[in-house]
């Protein structure tokens, strides 16, 4: 049941801690849906399933799978598109690589990962998978903006049972280094498409032209932006800021996000590695690319592949000595900062350094200050405005601060900085160009070898659409409300062009402010500090930023979020929060059989797919439960239920008994239809009854190893037995 051919809701199958997590819950899901008529299925948007949908040629027919994130971005283009969509991984290449390897272990054919494709074949290869990493997923399946914000239920809790923050200090060390110049936001232009235009993008060199990408297609009234970061500018900076942290005796921290920005931020991460190394590179350059080192990949990757010279690696320890103590990912384990593009994150780094009085930790493991290496200064400003603030005003008070929320331009890849195809690395000197077809250059600059040269866009529809939706927003709620645009910064000019019209023709344009992301988030903090609401309405990438940053300070996390998307075409996309996908929870479980995974996010999509169902639908049933939804997700605050992070406390399957348990019995207790209140009275008693048994036999299962079969693809019978150990719980969900 579930896997019908159009089922009302599509449940994503994703990875790591919330695929996990879904083989516990979506069985009752569908449990519950059941009663109401609604079928549940599954669409395989995982890194595994992206793999394997890409290269069916390389399969045998019973290995083969449909390709499932395409049919998804079909369907989000119709009204009756209803989907649920967990937290997918945004691949970096090592972790592309590691799992490949392990399909392949499992018997899949698959070709490798051409780190340097040299034959027609290779390049072929490496394109399709250079396909698969970074936000391949996002912006196939986001045909509308994005709308989140705390839910009721769960901003009530937070205030009322208000979590740790740290304290500030106003001498505090820690400080934001972004570059003064020549980087991507100084060096944008932006223009606005008076007419449908195709347009190539070519590098005019010392030996001839060469088309970087031909065909880039743009119907009337885009946006479109072109700009480039200067790769001798950026190792200036590096070297700079290593410098001045060593001086300034606190951490040195790099905040990039290398799996959404999918091209431009592992170039910029491999600088940081060769600055970190770089005598290193000097001396042992070109032994060390024999070796295969490609400092994109991380410090870890290096470190591999020149382990066994001991020339190298006697060397590696006498620059690590004279360099400024790093941030850490896992200190007890030896992960700095550097070693993986994808583990220090932008928008979950930098928020929790903010949450924990400005402190990170150090490879002594210990907390310390910290410098903030964001090269960029398109963005920048927001943490170095956070971080200002809260060395003047101490920390945030989360029992009385208010919230904000997000309206956020992201339908039709608006946006997309660094991570698709009209981003590259420059291979010489020369001058880069976008020419239209009728001969027009729309932009021009010129570069040196190795700058990091980009181009995004933003369609008209899609921004108007973003406007009207913060309009509807503002009026619904009343919130002062912020676009953050920067009138100095090309692109946000051409933005705040079509976005004062539209609040003018409307007559709102007192409702709204416009402010750059600084002068925006010394606003907002002003504003929740007082324990008043703002909405930020926001680009994709601040979207992105802000959804972490205002949750993580106001809730603790932002896996918690209502994240909806009002898709252009009349469906909806529910979103489960912003809290990633979690790899240390599927480590944790690995090692002893305890999943600290929060479903929150998922219970608050869940409530809002059933009541869109009903209103797109006009099933009256699926609003019962939506309702009922809500009541268990106040239940599971309220009494405590969500997941403990040790092993021996109830984690991620306990809430979920927990959550079906409440969901029953609101189901039961509810007066709007009889019926179903009848098929759920014995379920809630039996939950009840069962309770000593059931809670028994999970905490029964903790502990020791567990195995799911695979990592990025779990053995489905492996992982129930893993994610579903309650017989008493199973026999009733079924």
């Amino acid at each position: 049941m579930g896997n019908t051919a159009n089922p009302d809701i599509i449940y994503t199958k994703v990875d790591e801690a919330p695929e996990l997590a879904s083989a516990s819950l979506l069985p009752i899901i569908r449990k519950f849906a059941s009663a109401a008529g609604i079928t549940v299925g599954t669409k395989d948007i995982s890194l595994a399933g992206r793999i394997l949908a890409t290269f069916p040629e390389a399969l045998s027919a019973d290995q083969r799978i449909a390709d499932d994130l395409a049919e998804l971005g079909d369907l989000v283009k119709t009204p009756e598109a209803n989907v649920i969509k967990l937290p997918n991984i945004s691949a970096s290449v090592p972790q592309l690589v590691a799992a490949i390897k392990e399909l392949q272990a499992q018997g899949y054919a698959l070709p490798d990962y051409p780190e340097d494709p040299e034959t027609d074949a290779e390049q072929a290869t490496r394109a399709k998978y250079d396909a698969i990493k970074g936000s391949a997923v996002n912006p196939v399946l986001r045909e509308g903006n994005s709308d989140r914000r705390a839910a009721t239920a769960v901003k009530n809790y937070a205030q009322a049972n208000p979590h740790r923050m740290g304290d500030w200090a106003k001498d505090s060390k820690t400080r934001v280094a972004a570059m003064a110049g020549d980087d991507f936001r100084s060096n944008e232009r932006s223009a606005t498409l008076a007419k449908a235009a195709t347009a190539k993008i070519v590098l005019e060199a010392a030996g001839g032209e060469t088309v970087l990408k031909a065909g880039v297609t743009y119907p009337a009234g885009t946006v479109v932006d072109a700009t480039f970061m200067s790769a001798k500018a950026l190792d200036a900076f590096l070297a700079a800021e290593i410098e001045k942290t060593r001086a300034e005796g606190v951490l040195f921290s790099l905040h990039m996000k290398a799996t959404m920005m999918k091209v431009s931020d592992p170039i910029i991460f491999g600088h940081a590695v060769k600055a970190w190394l770089a005598p290193v590179f000097e001396k042992f350059g070109d032994r060390m690319e024999s070796l295969g080192v490609n400092p994109n990949s991380g410090l870890g990757d290096l470190l591999d592949r020149v382990k066994d010279d001991a020339e190298i690696m006697a060397a590696i320890d006498t620059v690590t000595a004279q360099r400024p103590p790093m941030y850490m990912v896992n200190s007890d384990k030896g992960i700095t900062n550097l070693h993986v593009p994808s583990d220090v994150i932008i928008d979950a780094s930098m928020p929790a350094l903010i949450r924990a009085g400005g402190k990170g930790w150090g490879p002594d493991g210990n907390e310390a200050d910290c410098v903030c290496v964001i090269p960029d200064n398109s963005y920048a400003p927001v943490y170095d405005a956070a971080i200002a603030f809260f060395k003047t005003n101490g920390k945030l008070n989360p029992a009385t601060a208010g919230t904000v929320q997000n309206i956020g331009l992201m339908a039709q890849k608006a946006e997309e900085y660094g991570s698709h195809p009209t981003t590259f690395e420059i291979p010489a000197d020369g001058t880069v160009k976008m020419v239209l077809e009728d001969g027009t250059v729309l932009h021009s600059h010129k570069v040196e070898t190795g700058d990091i040269w980009r181009s995004a866009s933003a369609r008209k529809a899609p921004i108007e659409d973003w406007v009207n939706l913060a309009i509807d927003r503002q009026r619904l709620t009343g919130f002062r409300a912020i676009f953050w645009l920067d009138a100095t910064r090309a692109h946000d000019a051409e933005l705040i062009r079509m976005v004062q019209p539209i609040l003018e023709a409307k007559g709102v344009a007192d409702k709204f402010e416009i402010l750059a992301p600084r002068e925006a988030t010394i606003a907002s903090l002003e504003t929740i500090t007082k324990g008043e609401n703002t909405i930020a309405i926001t680009g994709n990438v601040l979207r992105d930023y802000l959804t972490d940053l205002f949750p993580i300070l106001e809730l603790a996390t932002s896996a918690k979020m209502l994240s909806i998307v009002k898709l252009m075409q009349g469906g909806g996309l529910f979103e489960t929060g912003a809290g990633g996908s979690a790899p240390k929870h599927v480590q944790q479980l690995q090692e002893e059989n305890h999943l600290r995974w929060d479903s929150l996010g998922e219970f608050c999509a869940l409530g809002e797919s059933f009541r869109f169902l009903a209103e797109t639908k006009g099933n009256a049933r699926a609003k019962v439960l939506g309702d009922a939804v809500d009541a268990a997700t106040q239940g599971i605050l309220d009494n405590d239920r969500s997941p403990g992070r040790k092993v021996g406390q109830p984690d991620n399957r306990d809430s979920h008994y927990w959550f079906a348990r409440y969901w029953a019995e609101a189901l039961a207790a509810q007066s709007g239809d009889a019926d179903i209140a009848a098929e759920f009275a014995p379920v809630a008693n039996a939950l009840a009854e069962g309770e000593a048994k059931i809670v028994g036999e999970l905490a029964a299962a903790q502990g020791k190893p567990a195995d799911t079969g695979g990592y990025y693809h779990a053995d489905p019978a492996k992982l129930a037995a893993v994610m579903r150990p309650s017989a008493t719980l199973n026999a009733i969900i079924g």
